[in-house]
């Protein structure tokens, strides 16, 4: 891009100015005399029209190809137009200087007066030449200035077509921010040295013709003294409507970027009005629809679909002048005009204009065209312009022009205001139909005020810029703070991001660099108005100014005709007076014409209590964070809603059927059923895919629907669906990763669920029941150890090979998605920084109390097992504990019941012995969410659901489990239900996941979900805290008394914490285990001696028989194989107490926490129903403030739950001398000793000599650090009396 003249240019120049004019273009000599004078005029005439026409030709060359050489033709023809002005000026000057103010024949005054103005041609070649290049310069300059997206020097963005579409409809503040910069950049900076030398040039030249400076010079076009007095008293008498109008687009703007960009007593942003300059504010309308039910007023996209081109535009327009009786277009019009921008690679100026080649039939337009309302009524008005040039053709030169500058510009605006009506745009087959009432009205002038009114306030300050710069009123060291002082004041805009006096804005405006004067359009605006007020009257047309159309109407084309012939021939007041009736400017027409949108406006900011006007001057906005960035992204908020409800409505349909055929696989274990989970589990990924890929490209940074913003957030990380499709299988196919993955955890959960353990082929017990009862019931060591080593060597030594792949994959995936691995996409949520720190403080509270409960049991299995298998300062054999996991020990009650004699809280003989069923035990479920208030199951969920194991043979996934299918009807739950009080809890729990289904049914399916996935587990928990109470059991009469003693307290509370505080580092390790696995501080060699180490540390367990790493132990657990994040379920332990608590509170109990039961509180039941119903659509500390009153995670409420507990186990530990924690860490049930192999069993891992010895000092230093811990958390225990932890599972965590 070109930004000064080139060498040659530079030559050609100083070569042209040694041109003389030809002898025939000189000025003759005439008598000094009137007639002399009026002999000279005609010669000027007819001489003139041949040195405009050429010059005016030359620069339609270059105008429409930009190149050097035309440019040195537009400057040679500018010389020879000065040279040329030069001469006969100063011959004018020579001849009737003395006496032509003294001439009768006004007009011939007028024409010498004129003649005798020599403007630039008053400067020595030199200067001229200057001038000329300057002038040339900046058209060039702003012309070819382009903006480059950020890291890139191609697909750079024109002004036209590609800046301004931007600016029109993107609704991006970042992307609108970079196009305004860089365009104000790339066209205004380089210009602003070049117009300090021109204005001294422009100024040094018109006080040769005896101006004080050129701004008076332009005002002189006027002949009006009062001029700059008028214009201010215009302005003021419009200021209220455009304040009103300013008020209510700063509220629109601020409900679309908020608070953050917009300021409600503050200037706007100057890029966010839907134009570079801000001048006009019609391209924002849609943000702006007072009615957005009635039609809207915006034809463009019925022009596209009717094919509407540049030309066809161009004839219709030319029908509306010839309906009025006025002329149509000549032929050399349509032969020669640019209509649209040239393909052919041409740089060319776009900017609207029409052209009068002087020589009386040649007269075109050049505008770059593009098929949009806005654009044929820009087709109106230059055509406006053309059709003033044919009227006053015959003119003398002289008087070519219009009555005065601002009569030209509202010529062809007057014809658009018939134009742009309802009415008009009816006949010309744009609009359907045109609905007469007040709504519509609003909405079409609103419309016509964003383009009109906007524009009042800019078409007044452009020249009050320039008449201070030319004045010197406006130094060149304030030229860009000056500017936006005026922007500021009277547009009450303000500049989006920092500039200062490095930066020329003003020259980002193309009538800057093209020195064309401006106040014509603000003059333009008002007399339009009067025109069209006059033009309606003389068509005779009656009602509301607005709907006026003078289409056909001949007697208004007459009488704008007569105007239009006599061009500047005679004073402007007097036309003015001939067409309207009156010969002074006034604004009264523009308000009639605004007047119901004007109440309007009123009355919408004063229910708004909008600020008129812009108090806090000097407020500006911030940067984006990271801008540039994401220029490329959609930041259009309501794009983004349909994307969501069409996500929404798709989801809904695949997501079901997912579900549906992963049920009937889960209900039907057969390969068939498998293929077709995996294809429909395919379709899900690749929805996911198509939708969250699309979602990405979504810039919500500044929407201001936090829910928007919140789903594309979630909807954008596709989780496994990222993995992409690029490897080959075995038979040279290519094969996705997501395919692998998905085929990976399809296998690994069918090993699982299908383990058995198998005596010589036969007698094969699978986990429920067979193995889950021995676990829980029998009291053999042997038969004990046998169960729990099958149950791994079926089925954890068989995924080992297996979960490494998928720790790649998933690896993979959370990284295509922006995660560091598997495990932060977990945690991330959680929604908090501090997750892990925040859990780490937590368990550090609720230690002490699980370190008393392990040494009570492990005294009692003392008692049990004796000293072979029992080490009271060592690690628990982890297969004494009655489950599989140990996870929970609710089944040694038995063994460690504190007071025998006291009633135990068990319901499992009076449900068995009333003859119980599984559907009984839902049934008492849903009764107890009634008695809350809260939703029954619906019919779908007692004829679908899966409630107990079937009988027919079918292999099924015991695992009990809630499901949601998506269609928001149809919940189920699928549970081998065995009637047992365990079960019963199991049952509640899992129902309290259908409620929460229940309750966010409505919501976006994004939001379907918990507020944090602990959420989803507390809630059926939270029903179990007051089910399991010894009272509700009596109330539903399994129990047949309720003893309300100390004993029985104690009883009770043990029986609870066997099972909520057992389980407490078991739900924590789980997923310290894979988080270290996903961020690979435990290596694949090392997956089971690193499981024994955590269950070591945090619940003080050993294996009871050597593991090494040819076992997989972490994967004899449903969640590893299934793929289920498990500290959800410590989160939902630590919360569901607190919501047990505030239900509690809610519902009206006294008295100990553990003794409340909640049955039938409708209070209780409304605060939990109103939490729920959130489901995911807020942050979570917002549905815990709603139950509990305040939104953090805290065991306070675990700690008063078991308070008579906890100091009831810390006396009997006492009385009993009992070792906290396992000092003896390297302790096993039986000797270690070397193998045939040279394998040493050290912690019950078989591993080399060395590496057992690396891990005895490693053990040490752990064990000495532990035993530290243990006595420090022992004695703060002892002194503080502090509290405990957690809450329980049921199958779930089973």
């Amino acid at each position: 891009m070109p930004t000064e003249a080139s060498p040659l240019l530079l030559l050609l120049l100083w070569l042209g100015s040694a041109l003389a004019l030809d002898a025939p273009l000189l000025p003759p000599t005439h008598d000094s005399t009137e007639d002399g004078a009026r002999l000279f005029a005609a010669d000027y005439n007819s001489t003139a029209e041949i040195v405009f026409s050429e010059s005016v030709f030359a620069s339609w060359a270059y105008n429409t190809n930009l190149t050097d050489f035309n440019a040195q033709g537009q400057v040679n023809a500018s010389l020879k137009d000065q040279e040329f002005t030069e001469a006969w000026g100063i011959k004018a000057k020579e001849s009737f200087g003395h006496i032509w103010e003294n001439f009768t024949d006004p007009k011939l005054k007028k024409i010498i007066g004129s003649i005798q103005t020599l403007g630039p041609s008053n400067l020595p070649l030199d200067k001229r030449q200057q001038y000329n290049t300057i002038l040339s310069e900046m058209d060039n300059i702003y012309s070819t200035s382009k903006v480059c997206p950020p890291v890139q020097n191609s697909s750079c963005w024109s002004l036209e077509p590609e800046i301004t579409d931007i600016m029109a409809n993107s609704r991006s503040y970042r992307k609108l921010l970079y196009a305004w910069e860089g365009w104000h950049n790339a066209a205004g900076n380089p210009l602003r040295s070049k117009y300090e030398e021109f204005v001294k040039l422009s100024n040094e030249a018109y006080r040769k013709d005896g101006f004080k400076d050129t701004g008076a010079y332009w005002r002189s076009w006027y002949d009006s003294p009062t001029f700059e007095d008028d214009l201010e008293q215009l302005y003021h008498q419009l200021e209220p409507l455009y304040l009103n109008l300013h008020a209510f687009v700063r509220r629109k703007l601020y409900d679309r970027y908020g608070p953050k960009y917009i300021n409600l007593k503050g200037p706007i942003p100057a890029h966010l009005l839907g134009n570079m300059w801000a001048q006009q504010w019609n391209n924002i309308y849609d943000m702006m629809v007072p009615f957005p039910n009635k039609p809207n007023i915006d034809v463009t996209n019925t022009m596209k679909q009717q094919n509407w081109n540049a030309t066809h535009m161009f004839r219709v327009s030319e029908e509306f002048f010839t309906s009025l009786g006025l002329l149509g277009m000549p032929p050399e019009f349509w032969e020669s005009s640019m209509l649209e921008k040239p393909a052919d690679g041409r740089e060319v100026v776009c900017h609207a204009s029409a052209w009068d080649f002087y020589n009386r039939k040649d007269f075109r337009i050049k505008q770059c065209t593009t098929v949009t309302m806005e654009q044929l009524f820009t087709v109106h008005h230059e055509m406006g312009h053309v059709e003033y040039y044919l009227q006053y053709k015959d003119q003398p030169i002289s008087f070519r022009s219009g009555a005065n500058p601002g009569f030209h510009e509202a010529i062809g605006d007057v014809m658009s205001l018939s134009v742009s009506t309802p009415g008009h745009l009816k006949k010309i087959g744009l609009l359907s139909e045109v609905i007469e009432d007040n709504e519509s009205d609003i909405n079409y002038l609103l419309k016509m005020a964003l383009e009109k009114i906007a524009f009042l306030p800019f078409g007044y300050l452009i020249d009050q810029w320039r008449w201070n710069v030319f004045s010197g009123r406006t130094p060149p060291n304030r030229y860009n703070y000056d500017w936006w002082y005026l922007r500021t004041k009277y547009q009450g805009i303000c500049p989006p991001i920092a500039r200062s006096e490095t930066n020329f804005d003003p020259g980002a405006k193309y009538h800057i660099p093209g020195n064309t004067p401006y106040i014509r359009y603000f003059v333009s605006f008002i007399l339009q108005f009067q025109f069209h007020k006059a033009l309606c009257e003389a068509a005779n047309f009656t009602g509301p100014l607005h709907t006026c159309d003078i289409y056909q109407s001949l007697e208004a084309g007459s009488r704008l005709s007569k105007a239009l012939q006599a061009g500047s021939s005679q004073p402007w007041q007097t036309i003015l007076e001939q067409v309207t009736g009156t010969n002074k400017m006034n604004a009264s027409a523009l308000l009639e014409y605004f007047s119901p949108v004007t109440m309007w406006l009123e009355e919408q900011n004063g229910r708004t209590n909008e600020t008129r006007g812009w108090p806090e001057f000097e407020w500006r906005p911030p940067i984006p964070e990271d801008y540039p960035g994401g220029l490329d992204k959609i930041a259009d908020e309501a794009r983004a809603n349909s994307f969501l409800e069409e996500y929404n409505s798709t989801a809904e349909v695949v997501w079901n059927a997912y579900t549906e055929a992963s049920w009937s696989y889960n209900t039907d274990i057969t390969e068939t059923n498998k293929q077709i989970m995996l294809e429909k589990n395919l379709a899900m990924s690749n929805h996911t895919l198509q939708y969250g890929l699309q979602a990405r490209q979504f810039d919500s940074t500044d929407f201001q629907d936090p829910k928007v913003k919140r789903i594309l957030k979630k909807l954008s990380d596709i989780e496994r669906a990222a993995l992409p499709a690029d490897e080959l299988n075995e038979d040279n196919n290519q094969i996705s990763y997501s395919f692998q993955y998905n085929q990976l955890l399809s296998d690994m959960e069918t090993t699982y669920s299908v383990a058995k353990i198998c005596d010589s082929g036969k007698n094969c017990k699978a986990l429920d029941p067979e193995l889950t009862d021995i676990m829980a019931h029998s009291r053999d060591y042997n038969e004990l150890l046998h169960s729990w080593k099958g149950w791994r060597d079926a089925s954890g030594k068989n995924i080992r090979a297996q979960f490494k792949r998928y720790v790649q994959l998933s690896n993979k995936a959370a990284r295509l998605n922006g995660h560091t691995d598997n495990g932060a996409f977990w945690r991330s949520l959680y929604e908090t920084p501090s997750f892990e720190n925040d859990l780490e403080k937590i368990w550090q509270e609720l230690q002490p109390l699980y370190l008393n409960l392990h040494a009570y049991v492990r005294r009692a299995l003392y008692k049990k097992y004796g000293a072979d298998y029992i080490n009271p300062k060592g690690p628990i054999p982890a297969h004494l504990l009655g489950n599989m996991w140990a996870q929970s020990w609710a089944n040694i009650f038995d063994l460690v019941m504190p007071f025998p004699n006291a009633i135990k809280v068990d319901a499992t003989p009076a449900m068995k012995k009333q003859g119980w069923t599984p559907k009984m035990m839902f049934n008492e479920s849903d009764n107890f969410f009634r008695s809350l208030g809260l939703l029954p199951m619906p019919p779908e969920f007692w004829s679908k659901s899966m409630l107990e194991k079937p009988t027919d043979g079918r292999e099924v996934v015991c695992h009990a489990s809630a499901w949601d299918f998506y269609n928001r009807k149809d919940f189920r739950i699928k549970q081998c239900t065995v009637v047992n009080m365990d079960d019963l809890i199991t049952v509640h729990h899992e129902m309290g996941h259908v409620q929460y289904f229940l309750q966010y049914k409505d919501l976006p399916i994004t939001f379907r979900d918990g507020a944090n996935p602990g959420f989803h587990e507390a809630i059926g928990d939270v029903m179990a805290l007051s089910v399991s109470t010894p009272k509700h059991l009596y109330s539903i009469k399994l129990l047949d008394q309720v003893e309300d003693n100390w004993e029985s307290d104690i009883n009770y509370l043990m029986s609870i914490a066997l099972d909520k505080i057992a389980f407490l580092p078991f739900g924590y390790l789980m997923d310290q285990w894979r988080w270290k696995v996903f961020d690979g501080r435990i290596k694949d060699d090392e997956y089971n001696q690193q499981w024994w180490n955590l269950r070591l540390k945090y619940q003080g367990l050993c294996p009871p028989v050597s593991r090494s790493e040819d076992d997989f132990d972490p994967g004899a657990k449903y969640h590893i194989p299934a793929n289920v994040p498990y500290v959800r379920y410590f989160v939902s332990f630590i919360i569901q107490f607190q919501f047990h608590q505030a239900l509690c509170r809610a519902a009206g109990h006294t008295g100990p926490l553990h003794k409340c039961d909640i049955y039938g509180s409708t209070e209780a039941g409304r605060i939990l129903g109103e939490a729920m119903k959130l489901g995911y659509s807020e942050p979570w500390p917002e549905a815990m403030q709603l139950i509990t009153g305040q939104p953090n995670m805290s065991a306070e409420a675990l700690m008063t739950y078991f308070q008579p507990l906890t100091d009831w186990l810390v006396a009997e530990n006492i009385r009993n001398g009992e070792t906290l924690g396992w000092p003896e860490y390297t302790w096993m049930p039986y000797a270690g000793q070397v193998q045939q192999n040279e394998k040493v069993n050290f912690l019950g891992m078989s591993l080399d000599s060395s590496e057992a010895t690396a891990g005895q000092w490693i053990l040490l230093v752990i064990g000495l650090l532990l035993l530290g811990t243990t006595i420090g958390l022992a004695v703060k225990f002892f002194l503080n009396r502090r509290e405990a932890f957690k809450s329980s599972s049921e199958m779930e965590l089973k």
